[in-house]
């Protein structure tokens, strides 16, 4: 499903002293299958924009629609419970959430909210776990028996169940370690081209958005400030650096190889791997001259 936004604005706390605008002039299509990359400082709208994709916030200007599914302002909305499905939305801490006694309970929890028969429910559970690359003894388990990243891994399965055509990911790695961090996102990434999934991912992580999605898009107090291609947008380093955001440290350490030795950059790789093939590549040239 494509997903198209046209002038959202949100107010919180509307014709009351502690009205805020949270959001304002939003224009964005994302187009079906594709991986998007969210970013801005804390205050941004961020989060305020991700809530609206299954329209747990409504807009107070503007519209958005998702699919054949439009949310719009001043509009009595009926039957979001189909669009909720269709949109799944990782929050940060997901594992807050569980509260069943055994993990295929909390894992088929939403299945069987959206209509689901009991066997298909458990079905579904016993199908997501594999995707969150869990054992399936763990079913039968409590999930506050679990460690830290498996309870983590159940609470997206609970997500995964509900066989969504849209995956949203609000910071789906805040505390974990850095291996713990890569194993989360590269199971993300899987899972988004094996499922042409679109994945809209919400984080402050600069490394996470150049070696993942297709498209950044930077906010900055309540609107859009950039977006584009990754390369795009981190070639616009003096606009990032005003709104108080960095480069990735590869782009970082690239510019610093090119200053240094006086090197012509014809190409920008935004992953690690990417940065050290350039760094041979850069030193079999020089050798050879």
């Amino acid at each position: 499903m494509d997903i198209t936004i046209k002038n959202l604005e949100h107010r919180y706390n509307i014709r009351s002293p502690f009205e805020r605008l949270a959001l304002y002039d939003v224009n964005l299509a994302i187009e079906e299958g594709s991986y998007t990359a969210v970013i801005g400082h804390t205050g941004s709208g961020k989060s305020t924009f991700l809530q609206h994709l299954n329209g747990l916030l409504k807009p107070t200007k503007g519209s958005i629609t998702i699919g054949d599914k439009e949310i719009k302002a001043g509009v009595k909305q009926k039957n979001l419970k189909s669009l909720r499905k269709k949109v799944g939305i990782v929050f940060q801490f997901p594992e807050h959430q569980l509260f069943e006694e055994t993990v295929e309970k909390d894992i088929a929890f939403g299945p069987k909210n959206f209509g689901s028969s009991e066997d298909e429910a458990i079905q579904k559970a016993h199908l997501a776990i594999e995707k969150v690359g869990l054992p399936a003894h763990l079913l039968t388990r409590s999930p506050f028996e679990l460690s830290g990243g498996q309870m983590r891994r159940v609470a997206i399965a609970g997500v995964l169940a509900m066989e969504p055509e849209i995956l949203v990911l609000d910071e789906p790695t805040a505390g974990l370690d850095p291996h713990g961090r890569k194993e989360i996102m590269d199971m993300f990434y899987r899972l988004h081209k094996e499922q042409n999934m679109t994945t809209i991912l919400v984080t402050h992580s600069m490394e996470d958005a150049a070696r993942y999605a297709d498209e950044i898009v930077v906010m900055e107090k309540g609107t859009i400030r950039l977006k584009g291609r990754p390369e795009e947008v981190f070639a616009e380093s003096e606009t990032l650096s005003s709104i108080g955001l960095d480069l990735p440290e590869t782009i970082k350490f690239q510019r610093m190889l090119a200053e240094k030795f006086g090197l012509p950059l014809h190409e920008m790789p935004l992953t690690a791997e990417g940065t050290v093939d350039l760094v041979k590549r850069l030193y079999m040239e020089g050798a050879e001259m």
